[in-house]
């Protein structure tokens, strides 16, 4: 893991900025369509922290915020996205019936990313072969039914 026990994040252009302590529940990287559309990106690179461990430090006035999931086969998960208003970087994604927030490993100043596994990996549109486990939807411990897939 991170030698750190505190990290700094911001999003794009600094106006939003926020502080997390400790060490993330878990690292991955997810090729669901949902976490595609909204990272631009053919796979989002998580990080998973305690809610607790979190604080908005300035900035909260120009934070924005969506929850759900439209049209994704996920919509019946409860998720409220954050984002700078100023910039329209994001900032981080809260799960409340996980008891999770998801921020973006890129936003966190010095951290070294160490994905773990890979979720909801058959809504993958780029087959990533590193080794690492790939499952279906999610590993068991998160809800999942933790059905691996392979590379």
């Amino acid at each position: 893991m991170n030698k750190q026990t505190s990290y700094k994040a911001s999003c794009f252009c600094g106006d939003v900025q926020f502080t997390l302590s400790g060490e993330p529940e878990a690292m991955a990287f997810c090729h669901c369509d949902s976490c595609r559309r909204w990272s631009a990106g053919q796979v989002n690179a998580f990080t998973l922290w305690n809610p607790d461990n979190i604080e908005i430090t300035s900035g909260v006035d120009k934070t924005g915020s969506f929850s759900g999931n439209p049209g994704s086969e996920h919509e019946t998960e409860v998720s409220r996205r954050k984002w700078c208003k100023t910039c329209g970087g994001h900032v981080f994604t809260e799960h409340p019936e996980m008891g999770v927030t998801d921020v973006p490993a890129v936003v966190i100043s010095g951290f070294t990313f160490k994905p773990g596994f890979h979720v909801h990996y058959q809504e993958t549109v780029h087959h990533v072969k590193d080794g690492l486990a790939k499952f279906k939807d999610l590993p068991e411990e998160a809800g999942g039914s933790g059905q691996q897939l392979s590379e």
